[in-house]
């Protein structure tokens, strides 16, 4: 009878089959939900390990190359865009809205453009928001201080609370109370330790050639401006150029740039493309071994000059009110021309050497601003010549830090790729993520 109403049970119906089914998968999915999460909870409580192949494939790979493009004039930019003439860091002789230059207006109208992309406008309180409690240090001459003083008026444009305060050696600095971000400036014309020098009595190698004065420039030397920056800052922005080939400053003949290296006269005396090589070799190395752990370390290359009808003390001007063609950019910086404006490309070439394999990632500004011989100062700086070097501002480096906030969002971005998290607080990340984004 057991046996008979075993066998006479009607068969599972196709529903049946179903809902077992369906429960089967259900629970293989909770399952596997659970490893996951286990996986992923048990890896954020460990210390973070990028996977360094795909991160650098990430970053070298990228979607946009910011710095390949052409300027468009923008009717919808308004102006100023970020900050105007009444920013009080803004240098007189770069305040060229204060100045009633011509076409001051007309300068922050035209917008970057890269091949196949866009390239995001600086967000001053995501900026704030992203990196607060960091200190960010710009170490080199003048054009560093133009970048530096756009950033800062960019920023208190949202955030006024700030308090004047420099670290060691800087030349200004300012601390934006509300988010514990510092910036600072610290002035070095060549990076490197220099002064006057002059013949002695004692007869030594340099008196032998025939040397009476120059300059003294230790190339294993830091200036003491700078030497302290890489212990304080999270993240240092640098550059050296417009000083190494000067020969107003610096007369091969009247006061050459005198080289020493451990104390003693580099012989033979070397001219300044060499001097230029030896000193980045050094200063790279040293700021690799001073940085505070996981510091982001940045090298800006050379802003370009637009000196038309002759150099700075020739009676050079820049009257242009656009931008550049690009036939015209090569005929302003082509070395083969051997041009008043050469100097930008020429210092890239002993940049982009000196930085290969380092732990510097490189801030390539310098073709989106050759085309900008309408974006500086000229005759409007007050001075007793146009000034074709600096940029006014509001202006170009405005644009210089679209590009330096895109960087530190790449950064971000693909750490957050490998981790599902970033924070900026962590050195350890960031300094993980620039080793694998140097030049």
């Amino acid at each position: 009878m057991a046996t008979r109403d075993h066998y006479s049970r009607k068969p599972p119906t196709s529903a049946t089959t179903l809902s077992t089914s369906r429960l089967i998968l259900a629970l293989l999915c909770l399952a596997s939900l659970f490893i996951c999460f286990s996986l992923f909870k048990s890896d954020n409580v460990q210390s973070p390990v990028l996977n360094r192949s795909a991160m650098s494939k990430n970053i070298n790979y990228k979607k946009c190359n910011y710095t390949d493009g052409r300027w468009i004039y923008d009717l919808t930019v308004r102006s100023p865009p970020r900050y105007d003439h009444t920013c009080k860091e803004i240098y007189k002789g770069w305040n060229c809205l204060g100045s009633n230059k011509s076409n001051a207006l007309d300068i922050v109208k035209w917008r970057w453009k890269p091949d196949g992309c866009d390239l995001p406008q600086f967000d001053p309180l995501k900026f704030l928001q992203d990196f607060r409690d960091t200190n960010i240090g710009f170490v080199g001459d003048s054009l560093n201080r133009n970048m530096f003083v756009s950033l800062f008026c960019t920023l208190k444009r949202v955030s006024s609370e700030v308090k004047k305060w420099r670290p060691v050696g800087a030349d200004r600095g300012f601390t934006f109370i509300r988010y514990n971000l510092t910036m600072a400036y610290h002035r070095t014309n060549l990076l490197a330790r220099y002064g006057r020098w002059t013949a002695s009595n004692n007869a030594g190698v340099l008196e032998s050639l025939g040397y009476k004065e120059g300059y003294r420039v230790d190339v294993d030397i830091p200036e003491g401006t700078w030497a302290e920056a890489p212990n304080f800052h999270d993240i240092l922005i640098f550059n050296t150029g417009h000083w190494w080939w000067a020969p107003s400053k610096f007369d091969p003949i009247k006061s050459p740039m005198l080289f020493f290296e451990k104390g003693i006269p580099v012989m033979p005396p070397a001219p300044p493309h060499v001097g230029l090589d030896m000193v980045l070799s050094h200063m790279i190395s040293f700021v690799g071994k001073k940085a505070r752990p996981g510091a982001i370390l940045i090298f800006r290359t050379q802003s370009p000059r637009h000196f038309e009808g002759g150099d700075w003390d020739q009676g050079g001007s820049c009257s242009r009110l656009q931008p550049l063609a690009p036939q015209e950019v090569q005929e302003f910086f082509s070395l083969k021309n051997n041009g008043t404006n050469m100097e930008a490309r020429l210092v890239n070439q002993h940049l982009y050497k000196a930085l290969k394999g380092s732990v510097f990632h490189i801030l390539d500004i310098t073709r989106m601003s050759e085309y900008r011989a309408d974006a500086h100062p000229s005759a409007a700086g007050g001075k007793k010549h146009d000034d074709c070097m600096h940029w006014c501002l509001p202006g170009l480096t405005d644009t210089w830090n679209d590009l330096f906030m895109s960087h530190l969002n790449d950064f971000k971005q693909v750490f957050e790729g490998q981790h599902g998290y970033y924070d900026s607080g962590n050195k350890e990340m960031s300094g993980i993520l620039l080793g694998l984004t140097s030049g």
